[in-house]
């Protein structure tokens, strides 16, 4: 491929003069023949098998040019938007196609993104929430890691809220069953809120053998709509209840689920966690507020096919984590009552924050000359090389250089418009004194639990 000229046109467009030389044209012209040959019939030789000069001197030079072009666009339009450092945001519209002297040119006109100008970017102010761990909080994780370690102990007494209870039931509407309404020896903590309004209440106060009805009515809203709304019935047998008998708080239980002899040692760790989870979300939050406030300052359009890219990416990321799930993405869609169009909408707002916040990176990048150095670039490949467990110049196959300087530029761009902020009646973060560690696990576990708090 070689690249004879990059032009700038209105409208945030360049046009590229491509030639696909000889040497490349020949192999794309020999690809068409051999698709081509089998469908060919030339007296004199069996069908496919004719030679190609004898078929283009029947049918002409131009009989496999079409293919031929096809088949060697695409690379070159590649490598020549590689080499005039350009992103399109669209598909190119592709003129002026010629073969001579065994050479293919053509034109590709691209939609490139828009430079926007950015009235403030220093100096802008956004408070910074301060970052803490109440007692109430800490005491109430513990309460949940010991939740996690409770006992189940089967009671003799009538069911209370908080208990588990071990049951068959079967539900009815208008009379008859319904599909997915009957399960065996079903075990369910009463108070949990797993079933709909009013079904966990109508068991407390049985007990084991006891056999009853519950009666409720499906929410108006109810995923399945066949039963939205509904009034049911469903019948029940009682086999087991269940006390939930939690762990002291001691040293023991301290031992149970770290690596800490004392249970003033793991509190203390674990206050230690939740702060940092505590510091992470307040620095994300405040990011996201100062990002905000960017995007106030834009001056310019953005082309509506931006916004349709990165929703794009936002349901193909969706649907791909579907699938790790075991779950089909047009399934999912139809468990919610929603089609394609409905389920975009949903993320229409946030793709477009995401464009707009992104744009803005960009010129604050642009305005300060925010480039990465050859190093960075080089230690960011290397940094995708290992985090994906590939060779660095694979990653380089197919990541484009353009697109890695320009996510460094960006993250640049967040750190100057950070360290350029005022932060007005910002609070001290509270600290611990203690140094200690902890397993990975109880940490890991302290730290989901913490940011599910959100």
């Amino acid at each position: 491929m070689k690249l004879t000229n990059v032009e700038k046109k209105e409208n945030n467009q360049v046009e590229l003069s491509i030639t696909v030389e000889k040497d490349e044209f020949e192999k794309a012209m020999q690809e068409s023949y051999k698709k081509n040959v089998k469908n060919i019939n030339v007296q004199g030789f069996r069908k496919g098998h004719a030679p190609r000069k004898i078929i283009e001197k029947i049918y002409g030079e131009g009989v496999f040019y079409e293919d031929a072009m096809e088949y060697s666009y695409p690379a070159a339009y590649e490598a020549a938007i590689r080499e005039a450092n350009v992103e399109p945001i669209a598909n190119p519209s592709i003129t002026d196609l010629d073969i001579k002297d065994g050479e293919f040119t053509f034109k590709a006109v691209v939609q490139i993104k828009p430079e926007l100008g950015l009235k403030e970017y220093k100096g802008l102010e956004v408070e910074k929430p301060a970052a803490e761990v109440t007692e109430d909080e800490l005491n109430a994780e513990i309460d949940k890691v010991a939740q996690r370690n409770a006992r189940q102990v089967p009671v003799e007494r009538e069911a209370q809220n908080g208990d588990v209870v071990i049951f068959d039931f079967e539900g009815f509407t208008d009379g008859k069953p319904f599909e997915g309404g009957k399960a065996e020896e079903y075990s369910l903590e009463l108070g949990s809120g797993m079933f709909i309004p009013g079904f966990e209440d109508q068991i407390v106060g049985h007990k084991a053998g006891d056999e009853f009805d519950v009666n409720v009515t499906f929410p108006e809203q109810y995923q399945a709509k066949e039963l939205a709304g509904k009034p049911a019935v469903f019948k029940c047998k009682l086999h087991e209840v269940k006390m939930i008998e939690k762990p002291a708080l001691d040293d023991e239980f301290a031992k149970d689920v770290s690596e800490f002899d004392t249970f003033e040692e793991y509190k203390e760790d674990l206050r230690k966690t939740m702060l940092e989870t505590a510091q992470a979300r307040a620095e994300s939050t405040y990011e996201e507020a100062l990002m905000d406030k960017l995007i106030e300052n834009l001056e310019g359009d953005i082309p509506e096919v931006m916004y349709e890219n990165q929703l794009d990416q936002i349901v193909s990321d969706f649907g791909y984590r579907m699938g790790a799930q075991g779950l089909d993405f047009d399934t999912y869609l139809k468990m919610n009552g929603m089609e394609m169009g409905s389920f975009r909408n949903l993320f229409r707002t946030q793709a477009e924050r995401q464009v707009k916040v992104r744009l803005a990176l960009e010129a604050v990048a642009r305005l300060e000359n925010l480039a990465p150095t050859e190093e960075d670039t080089e230690q960011e490949f290397a940094k995708l090389a290992k985090q994906y467990n590939m060779d660095v110049e694979k990653v380089r196959e197919l990541l484009a250089p353009i697109a890695v300087k320009s996510d460094l530029s960006v993250q640049k761009a967040v750190d100057f418009v950070k360290a350029n902020a005022k932060v007005p009646g910002a609070k001290k973060t509270r600290k611990t004194t203690k140094k200690t560690t902890k397993k990975a696990e109880t940490a890991e576990e302290s730290t989901e639990t913490a940011e599910d708090k959100e």
